[in-house]
Parts: C-alpha cells; structure tokens; sequence
C-alpha cells in the first residue's frame, strides 16, 4: 500500500545520518559529538517505522571524551554490512582521529574501536568493491597546502580485513586523492560515500558548509582511481537558493540506498527554522531516487526535500514494537536508549548517576562539576522534537549548603541555557531560575520553595519560541514562575556548534565536594 511518510523521520538532534541494508532490514546511524551514549543505531523493516536498538558507543573505556566540548567528540559516523558483518566508521575530534568498530549484531555489543593511523581528516567511510577489495574513503586538507580555509579533497586508501580482524591498523599501500568538490572553489568536501552501481562508481559527498550553502553533490568514474566526473547538473539537491526563510534549510550530508525492490532512496541532514532559528538543530529526512543517463535524481515533484514522501510500504513487516519512543520515562537498571549524558568517563567508579542506588530512580550525584564546564556532570537529557513542547520532571532533593544544585535544565551547549534548581538561599529551600547565554549566569528568578527534601515537580513549556517555567507538589498542580523567556538561545544561531536542544535534569554541588544527590523519580516529555 501506499504510506505517506512525514519529513523528517528523525526529529530532533539526529545529523549526519548513514543507511545500509541488510536483507530485508535497514539500519540508520547519527553523529552524538560529546554525548553519551554515542552514535544511536535505528533498524526498520519498510524505511516507514523505526525504532532504535541500541548505541554503538555504550560503555565507560570503550572511548574517551575527557574535556570534550559539546560539539567536538564523535563527527560524521558510517555504518554499512558485508557478510553479515557490520562496520561503524567514525571520527573522534581532537583525542583520536578516525577509527573503525565491529558487530555480528548491529544491536550490538560494539566492538572497542582499531585507530585507523594514516586516515587524516574527518567523515570516513568503508567501501565494499565487488571485485573484493575493500576501500577507506575520508576527506582531508589539501594535501599541497591549504589556499583558503575549507580547501579539502576525498581521497582512497585499501583496506585490509584480515589486519581488522587482528585488531590492527587495516589500512595498506599509498592513499591517493580523487576529488575536490563539484564547484569551484568550493570549501569542505565532506561525508563521502562510494558506491559500485552497474557499470559505474558514485561518489556522493555535501559540500558548501553544513549551514545554509550546504549541498549534496555527485560523481562517478569507471575506475575507483577515477578520473572521477562530476554531473553536470549538481548540486544533485540543496536549499541554498531559498534562502534563511524557506520551511526546511542547511540540506546536505546524505547517504543513499536501495530496497529489496530496486527502489533508491536517500537519508539526509537538513533544519527546520522557528523564528529565524533551529532549535532543534540538524534532524533527518528522507527523499526518494530514480536515475536517467546512469545519474542519479531526486525524484519528488520539486526536485528537494518534500514535508510529505509517498513510499509503497508493507505495513505487515512493521510489528507493534515498532513504536515511537514513550512520553513518560521511568528508571530501571539502565537509562532508555534515548537518554543521553556527557562525556562518559573512563572509568565507572567516576560516572556520576545510579541506576541502582534506589530501584525505579535515576540518582543524580552531587558532583563539583557544572552544566557550564566540559568534566563529567551529573547530567541526562532527552532530545527536544517539537516547535511546541512540555517537559516535566518529579525529583526528591534538599540542598544542604549554598553551593548545591538540582533540577531542570534545557542544554544548547556550555554557554546556552536555561536551569531551574532547587537551592539553599539564606538557610531557606528556594527556587531559583537561571539564564546562560554566552556570558556569566543570569538569575531571573528566585523564591521560597517549601517542597525541598519531598518529591516535587519541575516543568517547562514552550510554545512560539517563548518558555514559561513552573513547580508544584505534582504535575497536576503547578505555579507558574517566569514566561516569556526566549527560546531562540537555545539553537547553534546563538550557541554555535552542531547539537540540537535537549530537556533534562542535572545535580550539582557548584566546585566543591558533596555527598548529597538528586532522585528523579520519572520525567516526561511530549510534543503541543
């Protein structure tokens, strides 16, 4: 039957994504940066329904993101499948550079990763030839010099996978450079991914920076060593020319895939602005693909990224665990696969939450450090997916000195903020709301606050861009204490960077050593 798809299929902080099929199924994989745990995996069987199984970076030790600021950590991940194997490609900024990890299972576990020393750059992928030699391909400086800032170029490498196998690094023989962009001129050609398609080789890559000018642009050559064409008509689909205004923006890093039919389709990251702003950052969408003259085509009516996608789609194959995620989490032994915390340490005996401390809780210890710091807060968070939105939280905490912390908080980056906390101010339990954005704290508001040391409620609404804050004995019976506080401070607009906005909860003892803790009972959040 017919199924009407809507754009996008991921809503929220999902850039970056990477598709391959195994089978009947399909997988789906997007860049976390520096949070935890990393590079979320989506299996769906009609590329209607998807549900996540897992995440590919899910342990303390397996990679280190000490000091890592939100938007560094994991750049641009690849995922793909070859006799029954599954490959993550992936770049760690800053402390490791490119590396490759392995499962039998994409649900995993994950292997620990093999540091691929030699790929320099970012955005690397695997290519899998049919005649049975397997390639890196990556994007890197020029290798001549850069003459202006974004002056990259795709380049190969030959991949060993009996040296994988080993653990060791796989790459062998010479790399050598095969394209420098579709444009002239033009700055960062990046997330390369080769493909083999009858007589051809494609190399889809984005170009043009990952705001507004970015692009997803196309070539091919008969032999992977090239020369390399690029078609005449590229950018094979971008948005730029629309402008700031236009519904859906930034369009570019894309992958494509075809089903067990011989339909193509492709994933890509784009934005949706509010108000001149995106705060829910780089999500993904979804296009379908036909091809004339051995080129590709991005095959809606308007030739770009549609609000609404028509896909032939069996719905049988989509059993009832494929659901969205649930509006109202509770805690057991494990955070729900859509919850995330930063930079996991590498060792347990410095993660600052339990699970198990107090069954059904997520305990949030109160650690010295801060939300407006790069260490290790105690910290978790969902994904913000609506323009219009609430978000609520029961907790149990008494602040025990001045310095103590917890409650809600919404997170754009280091910088960019809004936290509602329960505090001690004066000796008194009080209510305090607090604005970040790009400068010191900002207090807006405090007041008295009897419920300290019972379970309490915090909320946060937003509608049009504006938030309004509220507490209360239970969610039934809320106070309103600010509204109208601007919304637009949480998005890369303002913050800079690369996440989108995320709603959660956090404790903190503000520099110095505690022992006390915050208790989340439950949290929930929902679109308006």
């Amino acid at each position: 039957m017919i199924k009407k798809i809507n754009n996008p299929i991921q809503s929220g902080f999902y850039p970056d994504p990477s598709i391959c099929r195994a089978g009947s199924d399909f997988y789906l994989v997007n860049s976390t940066f520096a949070y935890f745990p990393g590079l979320p995996i989506f299996k769906s069987r009609d590329l209607v329904h998807w549900k996540q199984i897992g995440n590919a970076i899910d342990r303390p030790g397996q990679l280190c993101f000490d000091k890592h600021k939100i938007s560094q950590g994991l750049f641009a991940p690849t995922i793909r499948e070859n006799n029954g194997m599954f490959y993550i490609l992936c770049t760690l900024i800053n402390t490791g550079g490119n590396f490759i990890i392995t499962a039998k299972d994409p649900a995993g576990p994950w292997s620990d990763p093999v540091w691929l020393k030699g790929a320099d750059g970012i955005d690397p992928s695997i290519f899998f030839d049919p005649n049975g030699t397997v390639w890196y391909c990556g994007t890197r400086a020029a290798p001549e010099g850069q003459a202006y800032q974004g002056n990259y170029e795709v380049y190969i490498i030959e991949i060993d996978l009996a040296l994988l196998a080993e653990g060791k690094n796989p790459l062998k023989g010479e790399s050598k450079g095969i394209w420098r962009g579709a444009l002239r001129d033009v700055i960062w050609p990046e997330g390369p991914h080769i493909y083999k398609i009858q007589d051809y080789y494609y190399l889809l890559h984005a170009e043009g920076g990952t705001g507004i000018d970015h692009a997803v642009c196309i070539a091919r050559a008969k032999d992977i060593r090239g020369p390399w064409e690029g078609k005449r008509s590229n950018p094979l689909l971008t948005h730029r020319h629309l402008g700031r205004r236009a519904s859906i923006i930034n369009a570019g890093h894309a992958d494509i895939v075809d089903d067990k039919d011989g339909n193509w389709w492709m994933v890509l990251l784009a934005s949706r602005p509010y108000n001149g702003v995106c705060p829910l950052g780089r999500e993904t969408f979804f296009v379908p693909v036909k091809w004339e003259g051995a080129w590709p085509y991005i095959a809606t009516e308007s030739g770009m990224i549609e609000e609404q996608i028509e896909i032939n789609c069996d719905e049988s194959a989509a059993s009832g665990e494929w659901r969205i995620e649930s509006c109202c989490d509770h805690f057991t032994d494990k955070l729900p696969l859509h919850w995330l915390t930063l930079r996991m340490p590498v060792n347990e005996k410095d993660i600052a939450f339990s699970l198990t401390e107090r069954k059904g809780v997520l305990r949030l210890y109160t650690k010295p450090e801060t939300m407006r710091g790069n260490g290790h807060p105690a910290f978790a968070g969902r994904r913000i997916r609506h323009k219009d939105w609430a978000f609520t939280v029961s907790l149990e905490f008494s602040a025990k000195d001045n310095n103590e912390a917890a409650g809600l908080v919404l997170l754009q980056s280091e910088d960019f903020m809004y936290r509602l906390e329960c505090c001690l101010i004066n000796g008194k339990q009080s209510i305090r709301l607090v604005k970040a954005a790009g400068k010191d704290d900002e207090v807006l508001y405090t007041g008295d606050f009897p419920g300290g040391g019972t379970p309490f409620v915090f909320a946060a609404v937003c509608e049009d861009m504006k938030i309004s804050f509220f507490y209360g004995c239970d969610k039934y019976s809320l106070t309103c204490i600010a509204d109208n506080a601007d919304a637009r401070i949480l998005s890369t607009e303002y913050a800079g960077g690369f996440v989108g906005s995320i709603a959660g909860v956090f404790s903190s003892a503000n520099g110095k050593i505690s022992d006390n803790y915050a208790d989340v009972l439950w949290a929930e959040y929902r679109g308006i």
